[in-house]
């Protein structure tokens, strides 16, 4: 019988899993190896080790009422859109709330997580931490890996010819903070994400040029989207994602370039992702358009060799006198302190958990990882329910006999080819979220809404699929859901 259960990291993932067991009657420990809770989104002026590390301007992309804790929304007041420093705020008054700060060990490294001898049998863990020097050794009888995957900045060096001879500064856009020290240069941004376009459009604010190249291009998005609702609000919708599951897949994928293109055209800005019909993750950036309209963010294509002081793009045109190469390009999932790393890491990086949570080869279903799942929806109520399936699944309340476990993340068909390749597990987001729910009995039942309350039930089809959805019935049942849907649009006009 599970009883303590050891969480790694203390962000976002960490919080809901140390809530989640406390609420199933679990003992949780949380470690946390910095001397706060929020992960991601607790802002150092320098990059720490072991830690994910942002910029100064970070906002949100997810609006509010979208990406809050199902049973605990954002304050009415607050912007639908957010810097980092009201995220990390919300997420202590999160901790605050329902008293979570006594379960974690702050300032604690977790150094070695193994499987007991007997783990076939009692499915047990031995987890080494460390704290202040010294190091403790405990037996848990599950563990929650919620420790990200902005860690590890993937800087493939090897990939770009020529970069050992160039005069100029380089560095992965984890070490960027903000941009006035290259007040007046000129600056190469390597990489189409979200990073990377925000990081080239704050550059331009002060460089005298910003290049920004890109690989494959990407759809840009903006934050405010029809009658400047926020555009999660109108896109994340069940009818929506109903109408393009059961649409043909030509017209789907018509509707979907037609509607990234309602703004501006991309092939015009040099943004047209390669893959047209690709569902990956989009970037959100309001500004980007404007600033290549103005020439101050000029579009490349890939890089084909650094110089010196010069760069080479593949469509041969030449960049003189570049001064600094900021690297958005991604990062690398890594576990260090996994005795066993081929428990969560499979071949060519990629990963292979069943539900995007457990790893299928354990003999003990007592191990889930937390947050790896991308989706276009928002990470806090993914993770708020990853960890409610898998404090079930410890206790045995969700069996999983008879399940086979090797079945992948991709429980919809199509979802591989719309979503590409990628180190992360994307998916779509309503069809991910009603998966888990539908499994521990707490998906909203639409045909019973429509009979019982039917103002409800029109929200919960026509209206943003909000987290507050997942919490009006079934076990963990919160009595504020019903009102927290109705009032939704009030609290975003607010």
């Amino acid at each position: 019988m599970v009883r303590r259960v050891a969480v790694v990291g203390a962000g976002v993932s960490g919080l809901a899993a140390t809530k989640w067991c406390l609420e199933e009657g679990l003992e949780p420990i949380c470690f946390e190896q910095s001397e706060d809770v929020g992960g991601l989104w607790r802002y150092t002026d320098q990059a720490e080790e072991g830690r994910a590390s942002i910029y100064r301007t970070v906002f949100t992309n997810s609006c509010k009422e979208m990406m809050c804790y199902s049973d605990f929304p954002f304050p009415d007041d607050h912007p639908n859109y957010m810097h980092n420093a009201r995220v990390q705020h919300y997420i202590c008054k999160y901790a605050e709330h329902f008293d979570l700060r006594r379960h974690i060990q702050f300032k604690t490294l977790v150094t070695k997580v193994k499987k007991c001898p007997d783990f076939s049998v009692t499915g047990q863990w031995e987890v080494v931490t460390q704290r202040d020097g010294k190091e403790e050794t405990a037996v848990f009888d599950a563990v929650m890996v919620c420790s990200g995957h902005h860690v590890y900045p993937n800087l493939p060096l090897a990939d770009f010819p020529g970069i050992q001879k160039f005069k100029g500064c380089y560095f992965h856009s984890r070490e960027y903070k903000e941009p006035e020290k290259f007040r007046g240069k000129k600056v190469l941004v390597v990489g189409l994400g979200n990073s990377g376009c925000d990081i080239a459009v704050e550059l331009s604010t002060v460089a005298s040029q910003v290049y920004l190249s890109s690989r494959s291009g990407s759809w840009v998005m903006s934050r405010v989207w029809d009658n400047g609702y926020p555009w999660d609000m109108l896109v994340i919708t069940r009818f929506r994602t109903w109408l393009g599951n059961i649409l043909p897949r030509a017209l789907s994928d018509w509707l979907y370039v037609r509607g990234m293109n309602r703004f501006f055209k991309h092939e015009n800005f040099g943004l047209m992702p390669l893959n047209r019909t690709s569902r990956k993750e989009p970037v959100f950036n309001d500004d980007l358009p404007s600033r290549i309209a103005c020439g101050v963010v000029v579009m490349k294509p890939n890089v084909k060799e650094f110089r010196e002081t010069s760069v080479l793009f593949q469509d041969g045109t030449v960049q003189d006198d570049v001064d600094a190469v900021v690297f958005a390009t991604g990062y690398s999932y890594s576990y260090p302190f996994m005795e066993d790393d081929s428990i969560i890491k499979s071949r060519d990086n990629q990963v292979t958990l069943y539900k995007g949570i457990l790893p299928p080869q354990l003999e003990k279903p007592t191990m889930a990882v937390i947050g790896l799942v991308q989706s276009l929806g928002p990470i806090i109520p993914t993770v708020d329910l990853q960890c409610r399936w898998a404090v079930k699944v410890f206790q045995e309340k969700k069996k999983l006999k008879g399940e086979n476990l090797k079945q992948p993340l991709f429980f919809l068909s199509s979802v591989p080819r719309r979503y590409g390749s990628s180190t992360t597990l994307q998916t779509d987001y309503i069809a991910y979220m009603d998966e888990l729910a539908s499994a521990i009995g707490v998906k909203p039942n639409v045909l019973k809404l429509l009979l019982t309350d039917p103002w409800l039930a029109l929200e919960v089809i026509f209206g943003p699929c909000s987290p507050y959805q997942f919490r009006l019935m079934g076990p963990g049942k919160w009595n504020g859901a019903r009102k927290a849907i109705l009032t939704q649009w009030d609290r975003t006009l607010q």
